[in-house]
């Protein structure tokens, strides 16, 4: 039996692939994301459209969306919003900031310090956040998208471990192939065309595909399959520390959106293998690696020693 849901995120895909030319599996990964209920970080150098696919992916998928351009000088209370006193009510009020939007774009957040950074993490947690001793709920959906440039570059302050750990995913689109590289020069899929981008899903529909996602079935072998992945990071002499339950629950969630993605209502193997990268990939760091870009490489080591099998 045909699914509606899955055909309306196919035209998601279809969409989007019309925008960012060359880009079908990267896009198909930050779809897998944000329908997984994670937050997507884009890290990329500049102009190679990070900004592009994350409004693309607000208007494909109906979200009322913001952005915040992260610098230097930027305080919590720019993004989270301040409390104001009101001379006529007598009383303090909260105004909201652009964190209250179903989707953020973060735009260069390793370009703010760790101070501003820290303010998104318990909105990327817990969905919610605390000002002057008050919980404000923040509206679901709710997912953010960061972009951030190689810490390599000037001015950058890398992100901790705890804030890399709220991801979900980690992405980098690179560099485009020279045939499509020649179809963007003669004007093809420039961001002008993002306002004629359709809205494919609604909230409601988005989260009604995201339990769908959920429930996707993970046979007791898959299960073994991620735990020994996951052993391994935590026995090996080449990881400087393992991965943690939390890194093994977003692997499952991940390649259960993966599967349904191409209609199917259990899991395989090649799933998994599928979105190894990108969620595992800023979440292990080799004894060596002080700047932990060896995801890579600790990703292949994880594929070739780990038996599917068992």
């Amino acid at each position: 039996m045909s699914n509606p849901l899955l055909q309306s995120v196919g035209d998601a895909l279809t969409a989007l692939d019309r925008v960012l030319l060359g880009k079908q599996l990267q896009v198909k990964l930050a779809l897998t994301c944000l329908l997984s209920q994670g937050h997507l970080l884009i890290e990329d150098l500049p102009g190679m459209g990070k900004t592009t696919l994350a409004h693309g992916l607000a208007r494909v998928l109906g979200l009322e969306d913001q952005r915040v351009q992260f610098t230097s000088d930027m305080l919590p209370a720019d993004i989270i919003g301040v409390s104001i006193f009101d001379q006529t009510q007598g009383e303090f009020r909260f105004h909201a900031g652009p964190l209250f939007s179903q989707l953020l774009l973060a735009d260069e957040i390793n370009r703010t310090t760790p101070k501003t950074q820290s303010a998104l993490l318990e909105a990327m947690e817990e969905g919610q956040v605390t000002v002057d001793g008050h919980s404000y709920k923040l509206p679901q959906p709710f997912f953010v998208i960061a972009t951030q440039n190689p810490v390599t570059q000037y001015g950058t302050f890398p992100l901790p471990e705890s804030q890399l750990d709220r991801f979900l995913m980690r992405i980098a689109l690179g560099y485009p192939a020279p045939e499509v590289e020649r179809r963007l020069l003669a004007g093809g899929g420039t961001r002008s065309e993002l306002q004629g981008l359709p809205c494919c899903l609604t909230p409601g529909a988005l989260l009604e595909v995201q339990q769908q996602c959920a429930a996707v079935h993970a046979s007791s072998s898959v299960i073994d399959y991620v735990q020994r992945l996951v052993q391994y990071t935590r026995d090996s002499e080449q990881f400087s520390y393992g991965v943690s339950p939390r890194g093994a629950l977003a692997l499952l969630r991940c390649a259960r959106t993966w599967a349904w993605l191409d209609g199917r209502s259990h899991l395989l193997p090649e799933d998994v293998q599928q979105v190894l990268e990108p969620v595992l990939g800023h979440r292990m760091r080799a004894a060596e690696d002080v700047g932990g870009y060896a995801g890579t490489r600790l990703v292949n080591e994880l594929l070739t020693r780990v038996d599917v099998l068992g």
